[in-house]
Order: C-alpha cells, then sequence, then structure tokens
C-alpha cells in the first residue's frame, strides 16, 4: 500500500479512488480555461472522483523558439488563482526554474517537475522546501528504479508529500512507449503514482517544429494504467484540439472525457470487487 498524499480536500494513494488530474496543456485564455474548469469540475463530481486541475502558465520545454508558450508566470498564476477560488478545487502546474518556485507556491497546490527537469537537483529541492506537495514527471530517459535518487532528493527537505508520474519511455528517436511494468516499480517506492495518459501518446519533435502525437490511443493507454493500478490518472483536454496552441496532438477532447472517465471508474470498481 503506497502512502497517502493529502492536496486541499484530495487525498491520493493509500487505495482511496483513483484521482484525476487535468486541464489544457497551456493556459490560453481567461474565458477558455475557465470554462474547461468548470466541465470538469462538473464532471467528476457528477462519479464523485477528487480533482485536481492542470494548466501551464509558461510552457518552457518547446521545440521551437516560435512555439506557443502561454501568458507567463504573473499573469497565469492569477488565472489559476481565480480557478482555485471560484472551482474550489486544488491547482497543479509546472515550475521550470528555481527563480519561479516562490511566486508558484503562493498559488499551486502541487509543484510539477517537467519530465526533462526531473534530475535538476536544485530545482527538485526548492520545490520541496517550500512544503507543497511536488508531483515529479519521471523522465523519459530514466527507469523507473532511477526515481528513488529523485525521492531522496524531495525527502531531504521534511517533504513527504510526493507523487510520480509515468508519462512513457523514449523508443527511437520520435517515439514514446508505456511499459506498465513501471506503474507497480514506482508504486514500489512508497508514494502515489500517477499515469500521464496524454503525453504518453506524444512524439517528441515528430512534427518537425513541434511535437505530434496520437490522440486515438489516450483511452486504451488510461484503461490498462487504471487496470495494473495507479493512484491518479493525468490527462491534457481541450474544447478544440486540432486547434490547440500546443500539444494539440496528444490532447483528448474535452467531450470525450467524460465518458472515459466513467469507464475509468468502472474498471477501477470491477477490481476492487474482484
Amino acid at each position: 500500500m503506497t502512502a497517502t498524499v493529502k492536496i486541499g480536500k484530495v487525498t491520493i494513494g493509500g487505495g482511496h479512488p483513483f484521482c484525476l488530474i487535468a486541464g489544457p496543456c497551456v493556459i490560453e485564455s481567461e474565458s477558455s480555461v475557465m470554462r474547461t474548469a468548470e466541465a470538469l469540475v462538473r464532471m467528476t463530481g457528477r462519479v464523485r472522483r477528487p480533482f485536481i486541475f492542470k494548466a501551464s502558465y509558461d510552457k518552457a520545454n518547446r521545440s521551437s523558439i516560435s512555439s506557443f508558450r502561454g501568458p507567463g508566470l504573473e499573469e497565469g498564476l492569477r488565472l489559476l488563482d481565480r480557478v482555485r477560488r471560484q472551482m474550489d478545487v486544488p491547482i497543479l502546474s509546472d515550475v521550470h526554474c528555481v527563480s519561479q518556485v516562490a511566486a508558484a507556491a503562493e498559488v499551486l497546490d502541487v509543484l510539477q517537475i517537467p519530465a526533462f527537469l526531473c534530475r535538476q537537483t536544485d530545482l527538485v529541492v526548492a520545490a520541496a522546501s517550500t512544503g507543497k506537495a511536488v508531483n515529479v514527471k519521471k523522465g523519459q530517459f530514466l527507469a523507473p528504479e532511477d526515481v528513488a535518487h529523485i525521492i531522496s532528493k524531495i525527502e531531504s527537505t521534511g517533504n513527504r508529500s510526493i507523487l510520480i508520474t509515468e508519462r512513457g519511455t523514449t523508443f527511437g528517436y520520435h517515439d514514446l512507449v508505456s511499459d506498465f511494468r513501471s506503474l507497480p516499480i514506482l508504486r514500489g517506492l512508497g508514494y502515489p503514482v500517477v499515469y500521464d495518459a496524454t503525453h504518453s501518446v506524444q512524439r517528441p519533435g515528430g512534427l518537425g517544429g513541434s511535437s505530434g502525437g496520437d490522440r486515438r490511443f489516450v483511452p486504451f493507454l488510461a484503461r490498462a494504467a487504471v487496470a495494473v493500478g495507479c493512484d491518479a490518472v493525468f490527462a491534457e483536454v481541450h474544447e478544440h484540439p486540432d486547434e490547440a496552441l500546443s500539444d494539440g496532438p496528444n490532447m483528448l477532447n474535452l467531450a470525450q472525457m467524460e465518458s472515459l472517465l466513467e469507464q475509468l471508474c468502472r474498471i477501477e470498481e470491477a477490481l476492487a470487487h474482484g
């Protein structure tokens, strides 16, 4: 049994029902982020599942210098704070450098370490030192066992509010593969495990100047992850993914999220009664 991590009213791990962590890849506008948050709150409330809203204020890890990055730290945090207050839900977003951590911790309930930065000791320690929950995206280049070293960095600050996210492993130059053995291995490290169903279908650099992906496979991978065992499912969603300004090819259409969520609940319930 994994440890439990409490984030506001949400409890993740320890045999509790899986939590949905979802939202757009990046904040595109105030109206769109509020609509998406409201829809997700309604969906998760209907199936009585805990929910954490995710959106990035700045996507620093872009393929191209011309790629859309979002509204930036100050404006982005203002919008996320509005979601937090109006929707009464915890908020998760990425931090990309130590200088962002203090301001982000004033608004965010979960500080996320991006996969490419998961071994950056100063960033990991700074995020952990805030006392806020830290979600570490396992790097595409790491074996699951290697995450133990990242956990040790966080624990060195006295912080035990740790989530670990599996988001696929590099397979060739422009593809990722999900090895579901990773989920029980990561769980064995003692903390709740999140499965990122949308970044796992990404094709890094697959469109030349931007990442590609194939969202058709998101439901399959999400269902498999819940069947194998995970404590939360991470999914980026968008009202119109083909028009999204970042990660459109691997984002799930918001309208599809409710039916997928119901399927995931049925799988978890079947396992509990099996």
